[in-house]
């Protein structure tokens, strides 16, 4: 893992940049040159700036970020804390610099908020059939629980090519 990149906590000034890299990282063009693209089971956007304000709005939620020592956005991480559990979400890499350990960097970041958070158990969603992301975050230390949950309907999160399911993942916070 790069010792050079560094966490910080986004602000409202950071949304327009965080909506650029989770847009890049999961749909269109730009987000073929990584592995982690849903361009080809979606289309339109992953999200938009009020969207993503919502979610920074949240009490207890925060969009992780790693930062290289420039302080250019390699990827982001939102990280809810709810009770006994973290939920994870939108891990996005700039698709140009993935499998560099940025991901691993915002797992072990988010995972260490809920900690901070009193949060005993990590969950996040995948789509079920992004195979090669379920093998990624299982190799994390993440298990399905076989609870699953439906795609939203929303178009502001994108449009499904085909029907979706989410299946629900989690690793206790030792």
């Amino acid at each position: 893992m790069k010792s050079a990149f560094s966490l910080s906590h986004a602000t409202a000034t950071d949304v327009p940049r965080l909506v650029r890299l989770v847009n890049r990282a999961y749909r269109g063009d730009a987000s073929r040159q990584g592995w982690t693209t849903e361009a080809h089971l979606l289309d339109g956007q992953r999200i938009d700036e009020d969207g993503l304000r919502e979610m920074l709005a949240v009490p207890g939620a925060a969009f992780l970020m790693c930062l290289d020592e420039k302080g250019e956005l390699l990827g982001s991480f939102y990280a809810h804390a709810t009770g006994p559990k973290v939920y994870l979400g939108m891990l996005a890499v700039e698709p140009t610099g993935q499998a560099q350990g940025v991901g691993k960097f915002l797992i072990k970041a988010a995972e260490d908020y809920g900690r901070q958070h009193g949060c005993t158990v990590s969950k996040m969603t995948v789509i079920s059939v992004r195979h090669e992301l379920l093998a990624y975050y299982e190799r994390q230390g993440y298990r399905q629980t076989g609870a699953t949950e439906p795609f939203p309907t929303d178009p502001r999160f994108g449009i499904p090519k085909q029907p979706l399911t989410l299946l629900v993942l989690e690793k206790p916070l030792a």
